[in-house]
């Protein structure tokens, strides 16, 4: 028995020494970058310096975006001055040196690359030859600029917005319904499912062999399951961003104003079921996909819409809207303030005596952790300055990177560094919201 000890104490550390790293392995934080940022001016303006004080929270960086030749199928920059382009690619990499143990992907799509969209499923359809002309420029792409690896947020047809209906007008859809179904995005998505299969599988040995990455990031409002078959998807991607946010937004639902990100499903008033993180969450797991693969998203913008005196007076969701508020000074895009912007209307000691478009917007928190905060503003008596606001802040952030631990899923993806208060124009603490999550994470 003594000649065996040395044996079992060696055993017993190695066990010790290896368990804690698979059970305990830190969850991811997705970090987006936006390129669009660094050509912001102002306050809005997110400099490399900006960038590298986020870079201590974050597990991986994924640089938003390169975009697809509608001609060539070949990857392409989506900036004009494409000397610029790459000089920010290396700059941004060059990061690497400093921060080994963070991984920066070159994602592909998003919301940026809006000439012919349709080129993404072409993509598809064109057959092995332009797939491999795509990969090909892809690879050498990350190579050159050593990225660690390629995420796909390819732009694939979303789901018909959903429409504003009354009693009456809900019954006679479900009878509709009966006859015709559902609204067919795209008729041919079982043979688009199988395209993107193959060329996923593709893409992934192509990268495999030069040890790099392959993500996926499902863009919100996309039905996943028309275009991806995820168990056999599954071990061919690294890990996969779900886009559980901008369930309603003031373009896309401009009569009704909403929780655009909740956690949870919200009951009553006609709402759609799987309008929620803990839904689409689900959906995948269902599927057999590795929890630790998966990971929620959080904005760090709000969607904001515009009140008018037929809106109310509660602010209580659902609310009558009339499309998207005006742009806010920092973001310039109608329907959409970041987190610095809206956390700046919230009352303060700069905004009590504020009219207009300056007066403090009233916060509605939720106690029940399950929807989100919203915050209202009711119009004048002119009928101006009216405003709602749907949006996650550090809190209700946290509690969402709480749920990804507790569901021991891969993590959290934040969209994006750029409209989080990197500045910390609000209370002094810069980017509250990735802190927020990181520590909840931890």
């Amino acid at each position: 028995m003594r000649s065996l000890w040395p044996l079992w104490l060696g055993l017993a550390m190695t066990l010790l020494l290896s368990e804690p790293q698979s059970i305990n392995a830190a969850p991811h934080l997705i970090c987006y970058y936006d390129s669009r940022g660094f050509e912001r001016q102002g306050l809005a303006q997110f400099t490399l310096t900006d960038l590298e004080l986020a870079l201590q929270f974050c597990t991986h960086v994924i640089y938003g975006y390169a975009g697809i030749n509608p001609d060539t199928f070949e990857l392409k920059s989506l900036n004009q001055a494409l000397d610029y382009e790459r000089r920010h690619f290396a700059q941004i990499t060059a990061f690497k040196d400093k921060y080994p143990y963070i991984k920066f992907l070159l994602s592909v799509g998003g919301d940026r690359d809006v000439q012919q969209e349709e080129k993404y499923i072409q993509l598809l359809e064109a057959g092995s030859q332009a797939q491999t002309r795509f990969i090909s420029s892809a690879r050498d792409v990350v190579r050159r600029f050593n990225f660690d690896g390629l995420d796909l947020a390819f732009q694939l047809p979303r789901n018909k917005p959903r429409k504003v209906h009354s009693d009456v007008g809900m019954a006679w859809k479900s009878f509709k319904k009966f006859f015709t179904g559902d609204f067919i995005v795209d008729p041919d998505a079982d043979t688009h499912k199988t395209q993107m299969t193959n060329f996923v599988k593709d893409l992934s040995s192509a990268l495999k062999v030069n040890d790099l990455l392959l993500s996926l990031t499902i863009l919100p409002n996309v039905n996943s399951s028309w275009y991806f078959d995820a168990p056999a998807i599954a071990d061919k991607v690294d890990f996969i961003n779900l886009g559980t946010f901008d369930f309603l937004t003031p373009t896309r639902n401009p009569e009704e104003a909403d929780f655009s990100a909740p956690l949870y499903e919200a009951f009553g008033q006609n709402r759609l079921a799987h309008y929620n993180v803990h839904f689409q969450m689900e959906h995948w797991l269902l599927q057999r996909v590795p929890a630790n693969k998966l990971n929620i998203a959080i904005a760090t913008y709000g969607r904001a819409w515009k009140l008018t005196p037929d809106s109310g007076t509660t602010g209580e969701p659902v609310v009558a809207a009339d499309g998207p508020a005006v742009a806010g000074p920092q973001t310039k895009t109608e329907g959409l303030l970041n987190w610095a912007e809206i956390c700046q209307l919230l009352p303060n000691p700069s905004n009590t005596n504020g009219k207009g478009a300056a007066a403090p917007i009233r916060r509605v928190p939720d106690p029940t952790k399950r929807y989100g905060s919203y915050a209202y503003r009711l119009p004048d008596e002119d009928g101006q300055y009216g405003l709602w606001v749907s949006y996650d802040d550090p809190d209700t952030a946290a509690s969402k990177a709480q749920y990804a631990r507790v569901k021991n899923l891969g993590g959290v993806a934040l969209f994006d560094l750029t409209q989080d208060d990197f500045r910390g124009q609000c209370t002094g603490d810069r980017f509250p919201m990735l802190r927020a999550i990181k520590y909840r994470l931890l």
